[in-house]
């Protein structure tokens, strides 16, 4: 088991204090260390390219205080570390995530308008950290369909049939493992598939639907067996679906334990750290906590 930490961001407000005890479980969990972070805001004239952090400095530090007054006196407690940081929230915390297993944080904080669904110092970790990123969102985030057909736990995970993400299918199965739950794969495919043979003329799909979903569900089986080898205990499900992915992973993330979506590789003409449109919808709308998992580092 790593040794890295489970490092939970905490500003005193109530979504982080939901990620506070997310956080906790998982360290638990995992046998690490849970490391707790409070980022002081610097003041709006501070100037946060010229510093990103100051020195840590937890003790007196009122967020803290209160989050040590919560978690002492439990039991099953893992090691835990208190760490205040002075710099913009944005920057410190991606940074913060080159030496943990996990980065968990509300989907807001104390800041910003009360409107927004996310937060931008989670949209900046989820974007630019280093490890996975958890987010967890306020309760009572409403989706449409129906709930899952069968109870018990459950970690949804997307699958892109022409581009698997192995980082994201590997943290699925793991997490599945550590909490005992099953793996709901969703692998959509586009349809209908429509081909222009002229200016304002479509052509019928050449392939039938059944043919597509069939050969969608052969290559995620294909790419799902060798994590199912290395976690012969966890249960898997395939549910091959037509249309809009980032629409099918939100329904399913009703009472799920945790969505595992993939953040963007860097690409040659667009260097920066990218999260894609799936993502980002999962982010704002999905009812459960959700996991960004960056991908396997080739070129960075």
């Amino acid at each position: 088991m790593s040794t890295a930490p489970v490092i939970a961001a905490v500003d005193g407000s109530d979504d982080s204090l939901r990620a506070l005890e997310w956080a906790f479980d998982a360290a638990r969990r995992r046998g690490a260390p849970l490391r707790v972070v409070h980022v002081r805001q610097y003041a709006a004239w501070g100037q946060a390219d010229v510093l990103v952090a100051g020195p840590p400095e937890a003790e007196g530090d009122p967020v803290l205080d209160d989050v040590r007054t919560r978690i002492t006196g439990r039991g099953a407690q893992p090691v835990i570390e208190y760490i205040a940081l002075e710099g913009v929230p944005g920057a410190v915390l991606p940074e913060l995530g080159a030496d943990a297993q996990l980065l968990v944080l509300g989907s807001r904080g104390r800041g910003g308008f009360a409107s927004l669904l996310l937060g931008s110092n989670g949209l900046a970790a989820a974007r630019d950290a280093e490890c996975p990123v958890v987010v967890v969102p306020r309760p009572g985030r409403q989706v449409h369909g129906e709930g899952p057909a069968e109870p018990g736990p459950r970690v949804v995970v997307g699958l892109h049939a022409d581009s698997p993400d192995e980082a994201g299918l590997a943290f699925a199965f793991a997490e599945a493992a550590l909490r005992g739950a099953r793996v709901q794969v969703i692998a959509a495919y586009p349809w209908p598939v429509q081909t222009w043979s002229a200016p304002g003329e479509l052509m019928p799909p050449q392939t039938g639907q059944d043919a597509v979903e069939h050969e969608t569900r052969a290559l995620a089986e294909g790419f799902l067996a060798p994590h199912r080898t290395r976690h012969p205990e966890v249960r898997t499900d395939v549910e091959a679906l037509p249309g809009d992915a980032a629409g099918h992973l939100v329904a399913a993330s009703k009472d799920a334990e945790l969505v595992v979506v993939g953040r963007h590789r860097r690409r040659l003409l667009a260097p920066a750290r990218m999260m894609g449109s799936v993502t980002q919808a999962v982010l704002l709308h999905a009812a459960s906590p959700i996991a960004v998992v960056p991908p396997v580092s080739v070129e960075e």
